[in-house]
């Protein structure tokens, strides 16, 4: 072979070894490039009829009309090989059955699988009772209807899924969250309906009060902010989280979404996302709130016409979220995991003596309905002495690139959230509550032994004393394993 041919073979072998390894790393590889999709949908979840049961209260109430649409606000989400769905619904509260049954039906639909779908409540306590609390009656023709109009939301999320961006930030607004566990002064006494007398704090004591010595816990004024966008810059979705409980002042006799429903518009017109087509969702999930609210205990408050607080706490959480979604850098690509577990818990069941002592009050009392709270209660530890020695309750945490999100079935107190913030291995993580299911008030065993509202024995808070320490563990080690 000539010298001179020799040398041509092997500079041209050379080039396109370098023209392959090029056109590899320009992503003409045989493998397809890495593509990230999403798609977003807030379907419409307000009753047909009224009057409806409307949750929230310790007694039962109805609703005649719905001051504003109530949604469950769906945003799918898909990296080439994992989809995930997540929904928030106008809710107080929903049970394991309908979320279950939902994700079941959007499944089949979807070929999402059932353990990698979040479903939520926001606990607006102006939506239509699913759950039994207290004296409320569910509305039972309700149920099947909003079991459907998840599971049609996330179908049509997905049905709307296409090419998009994704990114995150933090915003921060401590304006609007106050603890609501207050100790008092010496001398001041808490009495609670067991008649007991071993409360250390009350939750909310009158405002600006002499009484008043300090909280029994802390706030999370994090505003964090996940938000999904099309390759051409068109807004998507945003899902927000703040750890509030709710806001109130809705008209009497009315549904209402609240701030979270507010909250939505609010942050559309910002972003003059109005009129996008498909539609932009907002969503403004609920963080840990179990001891949290809007009511600023260290100075009072003025009075305010139905719907004005509502008004003002969501415009100013919008601007707080408006200032971290500002400062999002999307990414074309991110990976996605989830994880879901099952554990057991114990249940606070009465002994014989507390259900002896509830029995002879209610006949003493006569049936009800009661408004007297010895009597609400005496009627809950009947209610709960029929109830399991345990319960199985579903916990899961998802990866999305560098941002972690754990759900929890509890009115979870905000001191678990900071925990769980802390020690996560995805920075920054949130926490999205009354998530799958509902099992009640989660506090920490120290505010068990501290007593107060979110601890007295009812179906609204249950489980055993040492149930957030196995609840915050379990999301831990979930986030661990998305992590990998």
């Amino acid at each position: 072979m000539p010298t001179s041919f020799r040398i041509w073979l092997s500079l041209t072998t050379a080039l396109v070894g370098s023209l392959s390894l090029v056109f590899c790393h320009a992503g003409f590889a045989d493998s397809p490039a890495k593509q990230f999709r999403a798609g977003a949908y807030a379907i419409d979840i307000t009753p047909a009829e009224f009057p409806v049961s409307s949750a929230g209260s310790m007694t039962h109430r109805t609703a005649d009309a719905a001051h504003d649409p109530l949604h469950a606000r769906c945003l799918v989400l898909d990296d080439g090989q994992t989809q995930i769905a997540l929904v928030t619904c106008d809710s107080c509260m929903i049970p394991r059955s309908i979320f279950d049954a939902a994700k079941q039906q959007a499944s089949k639909q979807t070929g999402i699988p059932t353990d990698h779908i979040l479903c939520s409540a926001t606990h607006t306590h102006t939506a239509v009772t699913v759950t039994p609390t207290f004296q409320s009656i569910v509305q039972e023709d309700y149920l099947g209807y909003l079991t459907e109009r998840i599971a049609a939301g996330i179908v049509q999320a997905h049905s709307q899924l296409e090419p998009a961006r994704v990114g995150w930030a933090i915003g921060n607004n401590p304006r609007q969250v106050f603890n609501r566990r207050w100790f008092l002064r010496p001398g001041n006494p808490l009495a609670d309906p067991f008649d007991r007398g071993t409360d250390k704090v009350r939750m909310n004591p009158s405002a600006n009060s002499k009484s008043l010595l300090q909280p029994a816990g802390p706030i999370d004024p994090q505003v964090p902010v996940l938000a999904v966008q099309a390759t051409d810059g068109r807004p998507i979705a945003v899902w927000a989280n703040y750890s509030l409980h709710y806001v109130g002042g809705v008209p009497a006799k009315s549904l209402s979404a609240d701030y979270f429903g507010e909250f939505a518009r609010r942050f559309s017109q910002l972003i003059d996302a109005d009129e996008t087509e498909p539609a932009f969702v907002a969503a403004m999930t609920n963080g840990t709130s179990g001891d949290i609210n809007n009511i600023n205990f260290f100075e009072g408050g003025q009075r305010q016409q139905p719907f004005e607080q509502i008004r003002l706490v969501a415009a100013d959480v919008a601007a707080s979220a408006l200032v971290a979604y500002q400062r999002i850098e999307y990414q074309d690509w991110v990976p996605l995991k989830m994880q879901e577990t099952e554990i057991e818990l114990g249940v606070r069941r009465p002994d014989a003596e507390e259900v002896a002592r509830a029995e002879q009050l209610i006949a003493e009392a006569g049936s009800g309905p009661w408004r007297e709270r010895r009597l609400i209660y005496a009627n809950e530890t009947l209610d709960l002495a029929k109830y399991p020695a345990t319960v199985k309750v579903k916990l899961q945490a998802i990866r999305i690139g560098d941002l972690g999100i754990v759900s929890s079935p509890c009115e979870t107190f905000v001191e678990t959230g900071l925990a769980i913030k802390k020690q996560s291995p995805l920075k920054p993580t949130f926490t999205i509550e009354l998530a799958n299911g509902y099992n009640g008030y989660l506090p920490t065993p120290q505010q068990h032994a501290w007593g107060g509202y979110e601890t007295w024995r009812a179906k609204s808070s249950y489980l055993a004393v040492d149930a957030e320490p196995k609840v915050r563990q379990t999301l831990l080690k979930l986030l661990d394993q998305v992590s990998q």
